[in-house]
Order: C-alpha cells, then sequence, then structure tokens
C-alpha cells in the first residue's frame, strides 16, 4: 500500500476547494452563526496532549454552549465518567475543536479555537440547574467558526435511516469482555438507567 506523505501530493490529487468553502469562514460569532449555535444540543468537543487525541460528546437539555460575547464561548462540564481526558489535554495544550449538530439538519457547524478551564463561581452559577453547578467550565476564544458539508450526514442517513441501537452490544457486555466478566454484565446494564437519572446534572 502507497501513502500520500506532503500537502502537494494531497492539493494535485484533490484540486482547489471552492470559493464559498472559503468565504464562509468567520473569526467570530455572527447572527446566523450564533442562532445555529444556540440551536444545538449536542457538541463534540476535540482535544490534543502529549497522549495523543480526544473527542468527547457534550450534551445539554438547552444550548450546549453559552455565548459570553462574539469571541468566546463557554462550555459546562457536567457530569460524566472522571476521567477528564479533554480537561487534561486542555490544560496543556489549549488547541481545541467543536462540532456542532442539531437534530434533523444534515448540516454541522464548527468552531476551533483555544481554551481555558475556570473554577470561576461566577461563570459557574451562569449555568446553574435546580442548584446543580458543573464543577468546571472550558472557555473558549474562537478562532474561526464555518459550516460543515451537509454530504457526510446525508450519506450516513443519520436522522432518516432508523434506530439500530438494538443491534449494539451493551455498555455492560463490553465492559464484561474488558475485563473478563470481572465487572460489567446485566447487573451493570440494569443499575445504569437509574443511576444516570440520579447523576445527570
Amino acid at each position: 500500500m502507497e501513502f500520500l506523505n506532503t500537502v502537494e501530493q494531497l492539493e494535485a490529487l484533490y484540486g482547489t476547494p471552492g470559493a464559498p468553502s472559503i468565504r464562509k469562514v468567520a473569526r467570530q460569532m455572527t447572527p446566523l452563526y450564533s442562532q445555529w449555535i444556540m440551536a444545538s444540543r449536542l457538541c463534540m468537543l476535540a482535544t490534543v496532549g502529549p497522549e495523543g487525541t480526544d473527542d468527547s460528546p457534550r450534551g445539554d437539555d438547552g444550548p450546549v454552549v453559552l455565548e459570553l460575547n462574539p469571541g468566546t464561548l463557554a462550555l459546562p462540564d457536567w457530569r460524566g465518567n472522571n476521567r477528564i481526558d479533554s480537561l487534561r489535554n486542555i490544560v496543556r495544550d489549549p488547541r481545541v475543536s467543536l462540532m456542532f449538530l442539531v437534530p434533523g439538519s444534515n448540516n454541522v457547524v464548527r468552531v476551533n479555537g483555544r481554551a481555558q478551564i475556570t473554577a470561576d463561581a461566577h461563570v459557574l452559577e451562569r449555568f446553574d440547574k435546580n442548584g446543580k453547578q458543573p464543577r468546571t467550565v472550558i472557555v473558549i476564544a474562537i478562532d474561526e467558526i464555518y459550516s460543515q458539508c451537509a454530504r457526510a450526514l446525508m450519506r450516513a442517513g443519520t436522522w432518516s435511516a432508523g434506530d439500530d441501537s438494538d443491534a449494539l452490544p451493551s455498555m455492560g457486555e463490553i465492559l464484561a469482555e474488558q475485563t473478563a466478566g470481572e465487572e460489567g454484565g446485566a447487573t451493570y446494564d440494569e443499575a445504569w438507567a437509574p443511576r444516570a437519572a440520579e447523576t445527570m446534572w
């Protein structure tokens, strides 16, 4: 198998990008990009660190981020598995990328920027949900915002292909596989839903 190893090889194969793909890039939130991102309840947060890369889903029951100003977004770190892979990466390398999705739309909006983490009480209070707050908030200084071509989600039938989840192994089954049966299994799966309900925020 032969590989392409230079930018010149890639450019020779792919040619010049169309003008709209370049001109749609903004350096901060615009009214329409803001409207789109504020409609998103789910984004993917990509980070990079000494051990490699990480891509983490982030979700909320309303806008997944808060616009602090046109050049800055705030992303709460709600409860998860406490691995803090993304946070570890950010404190060592601030580069981040976010990909925002909205159910039913095949378009995606992407943000690239630099992040910092705060536990400032005044910032945490802005995300209060019935007395519960995130432990930290990721504050992202925007470098660029742009929309992504819809073809990938269209090819995948992301919002129209139906529900394939019944054919998937459960998380308990995967955990049992990885621990030679020492953890996981049906007991784990049965306990997961009530535990998640109690610890959502």
